[in-house]
């Protein structure tokens, strides 16, 4: 279901569903696991996709095309 859906936003509103649907309590047990395991299964996806824009905004790259990593410490120095 959700495996397939490459869209951050579209994963991301599933996953608040399976939240709200889950915390309601008035979910068959079996009905449950199965929505807490692609709840899981979808957060481990958008973690991924959130980490690799946050390498992707973290990077700077000079007028002559050389990228430099930013230090999380210390966002005014690129690293070498």
């Amino acid at each position: 279901m959700a495996s397939e859906k490459n869209n951050f936003e579209q994963q991301l509103n599933e996953l608040e569903q399976i939240v709200t649907s889950l915390e309601n309590g008035n979910v068959p047990l079996e009905d449950a696991l199965k929505q807490f395991q692609e709840g899981v299964k979808i957060s481990r996806s958008l973690d991924k996709k959130l980490t690799e824009a946050e390498e992707t905004v973290a990077k700077l790259i000079d007028s002559d095309g050389t990228e430099h990593s930013l230090d999380p410490t210390n966002a005014s120095a690129p690293e070498e």
